[in-house]
């Protein structure tokens, strides 16, 4: 068991983030007449007058430009998609971002849930919409009554309005950790992560990420009955409510131990509030396979649904074990799994995670553990990353060299590229179906 030393002097208010922007040649006015004027002048020129718009004005040309960058990678590859469950081949943009889980949702959309988990004659239940969670479909219905727009048109573009919103919030966050440049670079390093595409298709991972980040910036800023309705509704868009409760208790605590050994601000009413985000958040964690429950009327309505895919039943850790035992070894494969305890460890108490904040670092401490205990490791997990995009700041605030931050963007872009032609691009496997994404 790796121990992660994350208790240290917490005190949310006193801490305001406001640090000064790295100096760069990009702050220093060159002078130019009309002979030396060359595109480097002008280029610095043109660099100067960006950093003058808006903070919301940088980070949404930066969120355009990363959506651009995706919808190409989808449109090329969507044209060497050959036959698929889905649909014909060479399907246009809309079409071929609706593959894969993209359909489940539009079930909800266009049907909403069983009253009865589909099994199979020995009780085994079956793949069904249970396992996905409410918010997303449910909202592209309600703008779809509002609109007659169609699901086609509708979920996408939800999805792209989450992620700006998500984006807008992340940025403020890393602000509260670090300078303007330090923090738009750890936007960057967001946009441009190799499964950042999923952030533009009808999955609910845009819109949990909004939420997610709301919820961890409210953390941050002490505002703990503000961050209760968007908890709430985290743990309604995706299974996040879980992690997100382990997150608090150990917050909690952090605060508690740093009051008594460092005498940090403590006060009475910071208690209560504090106390009730940390029972509305184990509230959330329970809500949707609650709900399940109640409306099937059979208790494990939601993790039967969830396991239908792996064909199995739902025992914590023992995926990850017995996966590690398959790739390498029933003795390698124990210590494999340890190693990657470990080295996440590590990784969790290096100078530039540390950086990023007590709060940031017990919300990735938390859902490492969640993605252990209850995720099977597949090709999904990548896609399962996208909630530890805090380390997308402690990754830019590795350099300020300029050539290791761009190399990191030239590298996830690539990566990119190889995600959707591996994942997301349908191949029929020799034994049938494919890869999930």
């Amino acid at each position: 068991m790796t121990t992660v030393m994350i208790v240290g002097p917490v005190s949310i208010r006193d801490r305001t983030g406001e640090r000064e922007s790295e100096a760069s040649l990009d702050s220093v006015e060159p002078e130019v007449d009309s002979i030396s004027a060359t595109p480097w002048v002008l280029g610095a020129y043109l660099k100067q007058a960006v950093r003058r718009w808006p903070w919301w004005v940088q980070v949404g040309l930066i969120f355009a430009v990363s959506r651009l960058i995706s919808w190409a990678i989808f449109a090329a590859i969507g044209q060497h998609q050959g036959v698929n469950p889905w649909g014909s081949s060479s399907p246009d943009y809309l079409h071929f971002i609706n593959f894969w889980d993209s359909t489940w949702y539009r079930t909800i959309f266009d049907s909403g849930y069983p009253s009865v988990i589909p099994r199979t004659a020995t009780g085994v239940a079956q793949e069904n919409p249970w396992a996905f969670y409410p918010l997303y479909p449910l909202l592209v219905k309600a703008l779809s009554l509002a609109t007659a727009l169609p699901w086609l048109v509708l979920a996408p573009a939800v999805s792209v309005l989450c992620a700006l919103g998500a984006t807008l919030i992340i940025y403020r966050l890393f602000r509260h950790f670090a300078s303007t440049t330090t923090a738009l670079w750890g936007v960057i390093f967001f946009l441009t992560f190799p499964v950042s595409p999923v952030l533009q298709i009808p999955y609910a991972e845009s819109m949990n990420t909004l939420l997610l980040a709301a919820a961890l910036y409210l953390l941050v800023r002490g505002r703990y009955l503000t961050a209760m309705p968007v908890v709430l509704l985290l743990a309604l868009s995706r299974p996040t409510g879980a992690p997100f409760a382990l997150m608090v208790v150990a917050f909690a605590v952090v605060r508690l131990v740093s009051h008594r050994r460092y005498g940090t601000s403590l006060t009475p009413g910071t208690v209560v509030r504090l106390a009730l985000l940390l029972a509305t958040s184990a509230l959330a964690a329970v809500a949707w396979p609650t709900i399940a429950w109640l409306t099937t009327g059979e208790l494990t309505a939601y993790t039967d649904s969830e396991t239908a895919w792996r064909g199995g039943t739902l025992v914590p850790f023992l995926p990850w074990l017995k996966e590690s035992i398959f790739l390498v070894g029933p003795y390698a494969g124990p210590v494999l799994l340890l190693l990657l305890v470990v080295g996440f460890g590590l990784l969790l108490n290096s100078r530039p995670v540390r950086s990023i904040g007590v709060e940031l670092r017990l919300w990735c401490a938390a859902y490492f553990v969640y993605i252990l205990a209850f995720l099977d490791p597949q090709t999904s997990t990548f896609r399962m990353l996208l909630p530890l995009f805090p380390l997308a700041l402690a990754a830019a605030a590795i350099s300020r060299s300029r050539a290791y931050r761009g190399s990191v963007v030239l590298m996830f872009v690539l990566l990119q590229i190889v995600w959707v032609a591996w994942l997301w691009d349908w191949t029929q496997l020799p034994g049938g179906g494919d890869y999930p994404p």
